[in-house]
């Protein structure tokens, strides 16, 4: 998916907002966007559009996944000071490190979905013969998508509480005065749902690289209905797109040398980051992860696997996954004497910073939202934790993961554990935005690696869980500003 300026300022041009605050934004001001769709080729644009404004650093491209591994447990920092300690550290309020940029960058995403459906609702009224359906399922999955994170970020675990507070559902083009307040958690996963079973069936079942396609959606729905403990459905959901082999699991010969690449076998769902398009260079999500200084000398180093996360991992050193592992700033020093490869490089296509554009960018390093190997641990969790378990299949989407790690026994039935799946998942997924959403869901403690960087913390614990006010983020004080209403609905403890 190469999204060209010209593209991306044609989308712009057609559904043309202000990032400020969804509440307080024009819904169109330059074209409208009811005159200026007329085919599906100008539907594809905006969504082109779209799918840039995804990638933005206060999202897919950097933030969101930063936000959910720096919390999880299996990440540390190595020192104070470099610029994304408030996520590590919970250094949250409503006016200070409040992260406001995933609610109005989600907000913004959501209006541009609800202006391209809210056009194509016209010209269909006014009688066109254009087949919308693929632009309408797209976009109603990626509406899905941008709630489901948003939910998820500050609302309570559907588990947990689902009558407690979530984000405001916004379904149309809002009035200028509009002041939306905030739905329970329960009706942001029902319009989830709605959303993901409605675009289902419009959407082509072709492999789609850079976009949403009927898998993607498939794909999707297991994660969310995972979340939601309804096991059956996101079994069913998963095994649907397994089982149409449109996507395959690489090989332990494959798994490392598919981060230097695009749109891999396992890729369902992948954003494309282009050099001087979404490319955001030293601040880039790779460079989140690197050593400190390899590439460039202002790369900090931000962060590191945690000591936990290495014992993991070291249950078996023939173990894949070690390959886009690296030497870590605490390797081999006088306080650490031994090598510690604790520096994630997937968003660096490679430990030698190859990237994934087969050049040697390796700070325009693909986004993967969704892989296969996701799917196949959604349906090992699944069945085994149904009302009725199928240990037998909860084994067999097991081991097809597990087998990265050769040196282990895999797992049967009767050794299966739920700790085997999380601690699968977990080393699987390492950096790819799951793991502090993760423990939240299974009510798990987070207990964080501070030692190691001797970083001292006021504002949390070392070891948390999800009564932990702070695992949910403020209503920022640019919303309640905007909309002063939504003061009285502040997350508890802010």
């Amino acid at each position: 998916m190469k999204k060209s300026f010209i593209i991306t300022c044609l989308a712009a041009a057609l559904i043309s907002t202000s990032c400020s605050d969804f509440l307080n934004v024009e819904p169109t001001d330059s074209t409208d966007a009811p005159t200026a769709i007329a085919t599906s080729k100008d539907a594809q644009v905006v969504i082109n559009g779209l799918m840039s404004k995804l990638t933005s650093s206060d999202y897919y491209g950097r933030t969101f996944p930063l936000y959910a591994d720096a919390k999880g447990g299996d990440i540390t920092i190595g020192s104070q000071g470099r610029g994304y300690d408030a996520l590590y550290v919970f250094n949250h309020s409503e006016s200070s490190n409040a992260y406001s940029g995933f609610w109005s960058q989600g907000y913004h995403c959501i209006l541009q979905v609800n202006n391209l459906l809210g056009a194509i609702e016209t010209m269909q009224s006014q009688g066109s013969a254009e087949d919308f359906d693929d632009k309408i399922g797209q976009a109603l999955t990626l509406r899905a998508l941008v709630y489901f994170d948003l939910v998820r970020l500050y609302g309570e675990p559907y588990n947990e509480d689902k009558t407690a507070l979530g984000v405001p559902n916004i379904t149309e083009v809002l009035p200028n005065e509009a002041k939306e307040l905030r739905n329970t958690v329960e009706e942001n996963y029902a319009q989830i749902i709605s959303d993901l079973t409605a675009a289902e069936d419009l959407l082509s079942d072709d492999k789609s690289n850079g976009f949403v396609n009927y898998y993607g959606n498939l794909a999707l729905q297991s994660r969310v209905y995972l979340y939601m403990e309804d096991y059956d459905k996101a079994l069913t959901a998963a095994q649907k797109v397994m089982d149409s082999e449109k996507y395959t699991l690489y090989s332990n010969d494959e798994w490392a040398a598919s981060w230097t690449k695009e749109f891999g076998t396992e890729s369902i769902l992948e954003f494309g980051i282009y050099p001087n398009e979404e490319d955001l260079g030293n601040t880039s999500l790779g460079a989140m992860y690197r050593k400190k200084g390899h590439g460039s000398t202002s790369i900090l180093g931000y962060f590191i696997a945690s000591t936990d996360f290495l014992t993991k991992l070291s249950e078996d050193m023939t173990d894949v996954r070690w390959a886009v592992m690296e030497e870590d700033e605490f390797s081999e020093t006088s306080e650490h004497p031994a090598e510690r490869l604790g520096s994630s490089y997937k968003y660096s296509g490679s430990t030698s910073l190859a990237g994934d554009k087969n050049a040697s960018n390796s700070t325009a390093v693909n986004i993967k939202v969704i892989r296969l190997s996701e799917v196949y641990l959604n349906a090992a969790e699944a069945a085994f934790l149904k009302p009725a378990p199928d240990k037998k299949a909860a084994v067999t989407y097991l081991n097809a993961i597990r087998k990265r790690s050769p040196g282990l026994v895999p797992a049967t039935a009767a050794t299966l554990t739920f700790d085997m799946i999380k601690s699968e998942r977990g080393k699987e997924l390492f950096t790819e935005g799951h793991r502090f959403f993760d423990k939240i869901r299974w009510n798990d403690n987070i207990t964080f690696d501070d030692a190691l960087g001797s970083i001292p913390t006021i504002h949390r614990e070392k070891t948390i869980d999800r009564t932990f006010y702070k695992t949910i983020l403020p209503i920022s004080i640019d919303e309640i500003n905007a909309n002063p209403e939504i003061e009285a609905q502040q997350n508890p403890g802010y």
